[in-house]
């Protein structure tokens, strides 16, 4: 694994043919969640049933987070108003707009641009996407941004802006999607997932949904789901 800067990101580059992301094969790019360190993800590269010509990014959010050594966020959050909702149970954030995701979404272009340039990647080969708010940012990225992607991940994700999206959603018809999210989820509203759910099936993306019994996690029916989502919508084109 080596570490690369791509549009002032910080991106951990693994997998490939000399497992450094070298080669010329499909890139996978998977955004961590809030509160996570930057290496969160990065250990998926070695657990996902994939090619070994499949290539992984795995970029650091740009905020830290001084509350939580170690912890960053593609945005930032209030820690009060996040705790009191963890309280109160998960609700619905699909008419928010946060503050700071836009420019977290513009430096995500700028990485995905680099990225592409750099490892020589076209955009039938890119998957796009993350767990928690690194999905969302992926969405944003995708649905409102002019980035083309083969596929989308949404890993125990949340609609936000969901209005802007859902026009957005317009120019991705048959964009092959994989959605999962825990029926247990503490932090991020099962219902609101099926909302954004349904919202993806009218504009005709093409939506993999994978509900689990669980929390707020990655559990091993995700991981099976990403690896045959991976083979099927990416590696197949590259093939």
């Amino acid at each position: 694994m080596q570490e690369r800067t791509f549009g002032g990101l910080r991106v951990h580059l693994a997998g490939g043919t000399d497992r450094e992301g070298g080669g010329d094969g499909p890139l996978v790019v998977l955004m961590h969640g809030f509160g996570a360190p930057g290496t969160d993800l990065v250990g998926l590269w070695r657990v996902l049933d994939v090619p070994r010509e499949v290539r992984f990014a795995f970029p650091e959010a740009p905020n830290e987070i001084r509350e939580m050594p170690g912890a960053r966020a593609w945005w930032m959050l209030d820690l009060v108003r996040a705790e009191a909702a963890m309280a109160e149970g998960p609700r619905n954030y699909a008419d928010e707009v946060p503050e700071g995701m836009q420019d977290a979404t513009d430096r995500v272009v700028a990485m995905l641009d680099e990225l592409r340039e750099a490892l020589s990647v076209p955009e039938d080969q890119l998957v796009v996407g993350g767990f928690s708010q690194g999905s969302m940012v992926a969405c944003n990225t995708v649905f409102t941004r002019s980035v083309q992607a083969a596929g989308l991940v949404i890993l125990s994700g949340t609609p936000v802006d969901l209005r802007t999206w859902r026009e957005g959603m317009k120019s991705r018809r048959g964009l092959p999607v994989l959605q999962t999210h825990g029926e247990q989820d503490p932090l991020l509203s099962f219902d609101a997932a099926r909302e954004l759910r349904a919202v993806m099936s009218e504009a005709e993306l093409e939506v993999d949904w994978i509900p689990f019994r669980g929390g707020h996690e990655i559990p091993l029916p995700v991981l099976e789901g990403l690896s045959r989502f991976v083979r099927e919508t990416v590696f197949g084109a590259f093939a």
